[in-house]
């Protein structure tokens, strides 16, 4: 897809999560619409992955590390036909293997089982290190919050992805600035970033995180060093009264702002 195609395809999936979130009565909303995009971008352009057949050796990996945003990880899964799309209806309802958290044992694509922050990173640099062991060709990504970036166990494996020389890996940080009841700033404000990636031996690229024609070059850039890509986005993206607001974190929109977004996420925009 072209990133015409690829933005389209994003609205889409916009609209579903703020539709499966609404009806559940909970969920992660505004790192949902950051993240969205790069996603779309990794599903629908970049990954080679095998949607009848999600353990294909051959495979990509994308780790979810930020696993709260698990709704916006399902949409995407559905779909792109790794389960039927009428499943997103039971988001969180009982007995649902859509749970608020992906598991890897219950959903077709998840990788693995994500939701303490600080553990996807070291995960994904252990599924890059057994590529390099294997021979294996396949890439990982791993998307983590840029608030989980305060977590110590992921500078243990950034050190490790250098010293292993993992140029199978990309690291995407979504940076969009806020972390639960707080900005990024006011609690343990770990920005830039670049430049503590770029110390430990990392090949970085800053860009739009929300504007696809700087998503797919940098999802598609090759290093001889592991890749992190600084993705700068806005919490709650394409939804103005949601948008760059701490408090749309952990927030569900009434009757009235449900309406609104869907009107703003309509096709026509």
């Amino acid at each position: 897809m072209q990133s015409q195609e690829l933005e389209r395809v994003a609205r889409q999936i916009r609209r579903r999560d703020l539709q499966a979130v609404f009806e559940a009565g909970a969920g992660h909303i505004g790192g949902e619409m950051s993240a969205i995009d790069i996603m779309t971008a990794l599903y629908f352009r970049v990954l080679r992955i095998y949607p009848d057949q999600p353990r294909h050796p051959e495979r990509d990996r994308f780790v979810l590390s930020k696993g709260h945003t698990a709704c916006a990880l399902y949409v995407t899964l559905a779909k792109r036909g790794f389960f039927p799309e009428e499943e997103l209806s039971t988001f969180l309802q009982p007995g649902s293997r859509l749970n608020g958290h992906p598991n890897c044992n219950k959903v077709p694509g998840v990788e693995t089982n994500t939701g303490p922050l600080g553990h996807g990173l070291p995960v994904a640099v252990g599924m890059a290190k057994a590529a390099k062991l294997s021979g294996a060709g396949y890439h990982t990504y791993v998307m983590t919050g840029d608030g989980e970036m305060q977590e110590g166990s992921n500078w243990e494996a950034i050190m490790a992805a250098a010293q292993f020389a993992l140029n199978n890996l990309t690291l995407i940080i979504d940076h969009n600035r806020f972390q639960q009841g707080a900005a990024l700033a006011d609690t343990n404000d770990i920005a830039p970033l670049r430049p503590k990636l770029e110390a430990f031996g990392w090949d970085v690229s800053e860009i739009d995180g929300n504007r696809m024609s700087e998503i797919v070059p940098a999802l598609e850039k090759r290093s001889e060093r592991p890749h992190c890509i600084v993705a700068h986005t806005n919490k709650g993206h394409g939804i103005s009264f949601m948008q760059d607001r701490v408090d749309w974190h952990h927030k569900v929109p009434n009757r009235e702002q449900y309406e609104i977004a869907l009107a703003e996420l309509s096709e026509s925009n």
